[in-house]
This record gives structure tokens, sequence and C-alpha cells, in this order.
């Protein structure tokens, strides 16, 4: 047997055991628990039917989770840079990082509704923070783990440090960004899950799938609530997967995490 079909009929089989698993379970409840884990047909059938609505708040929270993701980007590329920079921007700036990162989102959520209200804004900035901190610090790591000896090489050739920073220090690092962006993926359709929950809004059909969580649990609706619990993580998978499309296009040709074309 190959190894590509092995790779589909393995994920397959697994798959198939645990739907049978989760029949088995249900079948094993009573009758009064029964409603707690609805059977996947049910959900199917139950993502289906509301669709309309799922498809609607499914297009906010990528709305909101690609702006965010982006966004993160964008500020911790160039923050990565001043830190890699000087040691000492590290050690002043690093801790604040830190702060930043172990404050609660939940937190944060409120504090970002008065500041610029309630929505799409808020949304974004969460997502933002959610997927800020690993971009930065593996992005940092990459820049400031370049090989001293090619360090040395630039140097003894006369590179200004723009040129050490742009033509080794960024390409070098590129797989730790990678790697914080995969990261990153796996996080916005959460942080942007969790954003509308906490701080979301409906006003103008705005509402994501965090708010629809919250309409399918108010209405009982627990067949509901677990296809929504599968579209975001479709989200993440798509998220996850561009990801993984963008890595091996920049790095598959000279990476050693990658198989060269040539051997």
């Amino acid at each position: 047997m190959s190894r590509k079909l092995l790779n589909v009929l393995l994920p397959a089989a697994i798959g198939a055991l645990v739907i049978a698993a989760w029949y088995g379970v249900r079948f094993a409840l009573s009758d009064d628990t029964k409603f707690l884990l609805p059977a996947p047909d049910r959900i199917v059938a139950a993502l289906i039917e509301q669709w309309p609505d799922l498809g609607r708040a499914a297009y906010n929270t990528t709305e909101g989770a690609l702006l965010g993701f982006g966004l993160s980007i964008t500020v911790s590329f160039v923050l990565a840079i001043l830190l890699s920079l000087s040691p000492w921007v590290r050690v002043g700036l690093y801790p604040y990082l830190m702060i930043l990162q172990m404050t609660p989102v939940i937190v944060i959520a409120p504090i970002l509704v008065l500041w610029v209200g309630a929505g799409l804004k808020s949304v974004t900035l969460i997502t933002f923070l959610i997927c800020f901190f690993p971009l930065v610090v593996n992005t940092t790591q990459g820049l400031v783990s370049t090989d001293r000896h090619l360090v040395e090489l630039f140097a003894m050739w006369r590179a200004s440090r723009w040129q050490q920073l742009w033509h080794l220090r960024v390409p070098a690092a590129l797989p730790y960004f990678f790697t914080g962006l995969r990261i990153a993926a796996t996080l916005a359709p959460i942080g942007a899950l969790v954003g509308d929950y906490t701080a979301g809004s409906s006003a103008g059909d705005g509402g994501g799938l965090g708010f629809q969580t919250i309409i399918y649990s108010n209405q009982a609706k627990y067949p509901a609530l677990f296809a929504t619990a599968a579209v975001t993580c479709v989200l993440g998978f798509i998220f996850t997967a561009g990801v993984l499309a963008l890595s091996w296009f920049a790095l598959h040709q000279w990476h050693d995490s990658y198989e060269r074309p040539d051997k």
C-alpha cells in the first residue's frame, strides 16, 4: 500500500471509529441526558437547517479573524525587528509583553468596548492580542539566532546594519516566523470567536459565531451549537492550511524542513 493512500485511509478509519464510539456513548446515555450529546446526523441536519444564520456568522467571524491576524503579523514583525536590534530594548519591553499576554481577554474585552465600541473593531483587537505574542516571540528569536559565522562574514564584507538585517537575519528568521504564524493561525478563529462572544454586536447582522453560540445556548438548540463548533473548526483548518501553503512556497526550495526537489 502506498504512503499517500495510507495517509488518506488511516485518518478516515480513525474518524469512522470516533463516529462509531460517539453513537455508542449516546446509546448508553439515558433518555434524559441524550440531549447533551447530539448524534452526528442531527448535527449535520442542524448545520444545513441553520446555514443561512451560520454562514452569515461565519463570514463575520472570518472578517474579524483576518483583520486581527493581519494586524498581528504587521505589528509583531515591526516590533520583532526593534527587539532584535538591541538586547537593552528586549530587556526593557519584554516584561510588558508578558503582562499583555497574561492579562485575561475577559478583562480586556469590556475595556475595548468602552474605547472602540462593541462589534468588529473590538473583535479585531481581541484577535490581534491573542495572535500577537507567539508571532513576536518566534520572529524575535529567529532574528537573534542567525548563524554567527554568517554575521561575521557580512561584517567582514562591511555590510551595513540594514543590509545584514534584510539580506541575512530576516531570511534566516523565516522558519521561526512561520512557526509563530502557524500557532497564530490556529488562534485567530478562536480569538475572533471569543471576541465576538465577549465584545461582539449583532447590529446590522454583524454577529459572528460567538454570538450564535449565545443564541443557540439560550434556545437550547444543542445540535446547532455543535454545528457552530464544527464551522469554527473548519475555519481553523482553512487558516492553518493557508499558512502551511505559504510556508511551503517560501521555504521548500532551501530549508531543511522540506525535502529538496532535486533529491
